[in-house]
């Protein structure tokens, strides 16, 4: 949902992983060969009850964390 709280949205989760203690998730948006994708960080506190992500938007970030998942998706390609 997003934060605004007026819109619902489905993703697919293909992966996840966690680095440095922050969790993310590659996500898609159909399960489709060439569907779109986006890797999304857990912004929640441990006391929260449900999980809040973002867009990872920064790219040296976002280049690390595609390459940890290139790797546990061998046979996934992801283009950027």
């Amino acid at each position: 949902m997003f934060e605004d709280g007026t819109e619902s949205v489905d993703f697919f989760v293909l992966e996840e992983t966690k680095v440095n203690g922050v969790s993310y998730i590659l996500v898609t948006d159909s399960e489709e060969d060439d569907a779109e994708c986006m890797i999304l960080r857990d912004t929640s506190k441990p006391e929260d009850s449900e999980s809040v992500y973002e867009l990872v938007e920064d790219d040296t970030e976002l280049e690390a964390i595609l390459k940890i998942f290139e790797e546990l998706l061998e046979d996934i390609a992801i283009e950027m």
